[in-house]
C-alpha cells in the first residue's frame, strides 16, 4: 500500500528520516480512532532507540518526515566536512541553541555544517560537555543516514565522516 500526502509517498518497509529521532523504518500505515476521529497513521520504528511512533499522515510533511537523502547530498555533506569551519562568536548558550536548531532540521548538509563548525584540531583544548553532546548527536544522526543510504555499517559511515573532518583546515591555520 502506498500512501501519498502533499507529495510525500511512503510504503511499509521504506527507510525514512524523522528529524527528532533520525533514521527509521515504516512498519505500517494504519487507521486508528482518536477522540472520535479516524486517523491514518504512519507507524515508524527506530531500532537504535527501540522506539515506535505513530505520525498522522496529515502531519507527516509538517513534522519533517522525509525520504533518505540522495547520494549526491551525502557527497555534498562530506565535502562540507572537509572545509574550514566558520568561527562563531558570542555566548555559548546562543551558539548551542543555533546548532541544536540546525540539527533539528534533520537535513544532512545542515548537520554536516554543525560538525564542521565544531571540529577541533588536536592542538585545541578539549570541548565542553555540552559541545561534546552536540557533536555526538550530529555524528550519530549523520552516520545513521549515510549508513542507510550507502548500505554500510554505522561504524563505516562514522569512519567516512571522520576522514572528511580530518581533511578540513582548522581555524588559526593556513588554508
Amino acid at each position: 500500500m502506498t500512501t501519498q500526502n502533499n507529495t510525500l509517498t511512503f510504503q511499509p518497509g521504506e527507510t525514512v528520516v524523522y528529524p527528532s529521532h533520525g533514521v527509521g523504518v515504516i512498519l505500517a500505515i494504519e487507521e486508528q480512532e482518536v477522540a472520535g476521529f479516524k486517523l491514518k497513521l504512519f507507524v515508524i520504528t527506530f531500532d537504535k532507540d527501540r522506539l515506535t511512533i505513530r505520525i498522522p499522515l496529515a502531519k507527516a510533511k509538517g513534522s519533517g518526515l522525509r525520504k533518505l537523502s540522495e547520494p549526491s547530498t551525502v557527497e555534498q555533506a562530506l565535502t562540507i566536512l572537509a572545509t574550514r569551519g566558520k568561527a562563531k562568536r558570542g555566548m555559548w548558550n546562543r551558539r548551542a541553541a543555533e546548532y541544536n536548531e540546525r540539527l533539528g532540521t534533520g537535513q544532512l548538509t545542515a548537520i554536516a555544517e554543525v560538525l564542521r563548525d565544531l571540529n577541533r584540531s588536536p592542538a585545541q583544548d578539549d570541548a565542553s560537555y555540552s559541545e561534546q553532546q552536540i557533536v555526538e548527536t550530529a555524528m550519530d544522526f549523520m552516520s545513521r543516514e549515510i549508513a542507510a543510504i550507502r548500505q554500510i555499517t554505522q561504524s563505516q559511515a562514522r569512519e567516512l565522516i571522520t576522514q572528511s573532518l580530518a581533511k578540513a583546515p582548522h581555524l588559526g591555520t593556513a588554508a
